[in-house]
């Protein structure tokens, strides 16, 4: 099973700091996810990374990042937005239907199911339940091809395990453990990473 994170959705001064620690503890898919954000903060971020870490990461918005540090790949939020013309290749997608899932996993690398159980940012995003994900389990629907998204936690990645997704989408469960505003030492979010990683193994 894959893991991957999600960036805060805001910037903070000692991102790029804990990131760095983060693929230095074997972080191998990171999505920046940072809603109307100004491209520059972006384009800051990630020239403050090294290099070599520049090829995990997926981007949600300012596609042409991807080239211009030849990232991963790019990810689209929303299920209704037609592909870019200039992405071909490695794309994901996110959706909230069942239903997309069997069409979209034929042009994406993987497609991410929200919301599995209740966001742990609190948007208010209705889950599906255990019975439909089963269901899509056992019609072939959600595979290795299809992560768990949306109040995703260590206490339910056996669960996902159980439903038979690929992987687990993390943002909340990990970010909450340290405050942006208040903290400088980030080891609590490091050693949760590492038990998230064991979980996923």
């Amino acid at each position: 099973m894959k893991l991957v994170i999600l960036t805060q959705p805001k910037f903070f001064v000692e991102e790029d700091k804990i990131l760095t620690a983060l693929f230095d503890e074997g972080l191998d898919i990171l999505h920046l996810q940072k809603p109307n954000s100004e491209p520059v903060y972006c384009e800051r971020l990630l020239s403050l990374l090294p290099n070599d870490c520049h090829s995990k990461i997926r981007v949600h918005e300012h596609y042409y990042l991807k080239q211009e540090f030849d990232l991963k790949g790019i990810h689209i939020n929303n299920p209704d937005t037609p592909t870019p013309e200039a992405f071909k290749r490695h794309i994901t997608r996110s959706t909230y239907r069942i239903s997309d899932l069997k069409e979209m996993k034929k042009s994406c690398d993987y497609v991410c199911l929200h919301s599995l159980f209740d966001s742990l940012h609190g948007d208010g995003k209705a889950s599906l339940s255990i019975q439909e994900m089963e269901l899509a389990r056992d019609k072939g629907l959600i595979d290795k091809h299809v992560y768990a998204l949306g109040g995703m936690s260590i206490e339910n990645i056996q669960i996902a395990k159980e439903l038979g997704f690929g992987g687990v989408c993390i943002c909340g469960d990990l970010w909450n453990r340290f405050s942006i505003q208040h903290e400088l030492n980030f080891k609590e979010l490091i050693e949760h990473f590492r038990k998230l990683r064991k979980a996923v193994g």
